[in-house]
């Protein structure tokens, strides 16, 4: 390894110590970004000025809307009750059993449907906790249950109006469905050993003898944590998978761009669900909280593309790419490798793929493969890497749960890199017995 390459690792395993200490990726980007352009010998000033903010700007440019939409949708969802509508009926269907992979179902139905992941971990925790006090199933595993089921297959699946499948759509000029049959079949298992190991671990831990209730637990949960209203008025289930299905209609089959297919979504929830608010004025509280959100969302993924625009212009990125574009290793292999690596580095699967096609796209439209394997093959490798414990998303989700690293990471590092990892090969492998 080479004083460039050492520099890099030490920048992430900076970034990931900082972000321990729950210190703003806005923040934290350019101050990283500053340590790797000193020990490249690169110049303060005019790297942030030509590399870091015109990285960060464009990703705001090209996909602000995207995260607008979805987070105003996101937003009248929790509001109206209408997400936790969902996700109670499907736990009454459970009646128990499953309890684990139940939620991670939960928050994949809802995430597929184009609810923002950040808005789900606060609509599904309490419902959570609750179906695992129940079943007397330890806390340990509730971030991975609902972690697994946003950024996995709801993410990565065909046809998912998530934005690491509009960024690969756009760059690639290929559907939203691209590679439909072997992208559908990877999802399928992708989803069946999450939800086998889940299972899994839940039996495992019941056998051990540790509970729901868990003196060894750094935080424990007071009364009030606990306390949950069974008789909340909510949304007909019904009614409320309505927008869904229609924005995946829109998306999917009508071909309309994912702005407009969401904004379909807002319109008809809205007049579905406006007693549920009743009060204009409330109403407008509703979009303000959404908006806010969405702002809060790209911004702090922006950033860290900036990160990855520095990164990028290092020549220790350059020789990692030129060493493996040498290595006679599948053009699949490569972009999932290269992908990967660049998830890892921004801990965050979109930023990963802005930061992978700015820096690679015309690599891998050089490749002389089918656009549209590269297409789904990006977006399961996206899902990957950014997954280290210095991903955003995984902090804000332990800080909910109230647990450390120490006791619900392993599930969370095995449910979303090793298995989105094994489902790469199973869709490379798919690909090449002529499954498209």
């Amino acid at each position: 390894m080479n004083l460039g390459n050492i520099i890099l690792v030490a920048a992430i395993l900076l970034f990931a110590l900082l972000a321990f200490k729950q210190i703003s990726a806005i923040i934290l980007a350019p101050v990283v970004s500053i340590f790797v352009i000193v020990f490249s010998g690169m110049p303060i000033l005019s790297s942030l000025k030509e590399y870091f903010m015109p990285s960060a700007a464009n990703y705001v440019s090209s996909y602000f809307l995207v995260f607008f939409v979805g987070a105003i949708f996101g937003a009248i969802y929790q509001f109206t009750g209408a997400a936790e509508s969902i996700a109670r009926f499907i736990a009454k269907i459970s009646k128990g059993k499953f309890v684990a992979p139940i939620i991670m179902t939960i928050t994949g139905i809802l995430t597929y449907g184009g609810i923002s992941g950040f808005v789900v971990f606060f609509v599904v925790y309490p419902i959570a906790l609750q179906l695992f006090k129940e079943a007397n199933i330890t806390r340990r595993l509730i971030p991975a249950a609902i972690s697994s089921g946003c950024w996995t297959w709801s993410m990565s699946g065909p046809g998912s109006p998530s934005i690491q499948n509009v960024i690969a759509s756009e760059n690639l000029g290929t559907p939203a469905t691209a590679a439909f049959l072997p992208s559908l079949i990877s999802s399928i298992i992708m989803y069946i050993l999450i939800f086998v190991w889940l299972e899994y671990r839940a039996k495992k831990f019941a056998k051990s003898e540790i509970f729901f209730v868990d003196n060894t637990l750094k935080y424990q949960l007071t009364e009030s944590e606990l306390s949950y209203d069974e008789n909340k008025s909510l949304p007909n289930e019904f009614l409320a998978l309505i927008p869904i299905i229609t924005i995946l209609v829109a998306f999917n089959i009508l071909k309309l761009a994912v702005e407009t297919s969401v904004t379909i979504g807002i319109v008809l929830s809205v007049l579905l669900f406006y007693k549920k608010i009743g009060n204009p004025g409330e109403w407008v509280n509703v979009f303000n909280k959404g908006a806010a959100d969405s702002g809060t969302a790209i911004l702090n993924t922006a950033i860290v593309v900036g990160f990855g625009g520095i990164v990028q212009e290092t020549q220790a990125f350059s020789d990692l790419v030129n060493s493996l574009v040498n290595i006679n290793i599948s053009p699949l292999i490569f972009v999932m490798i290269t992908v990967a690596i660049c998830a890892g580095a921004c801990g965050s699967a979109s930023g990963g793929l802005g930061v992978a096609f700015n820096a690679l796209k015309d690599i891998y439209l050089s490749l002389g493969i089918n656009l549209e394997y590269v297409h789904r093959i990006s977006t399961i490798a996206a899902g990957t890497l950014d997954t280290l414990p210095h991903q955003g998303a995984q902090i804000t989700l332990l800080n909910i749960c109230k647990l450390t690293h120490k006791e619900a990471y392993y599930d969370i590092a095995i449910t979303q890199i090793i298995i989105p990892f094994i489902i790469c090969f199973v869709f490379i492998g798919l690909v090449n017995i002529g499954i498209v």
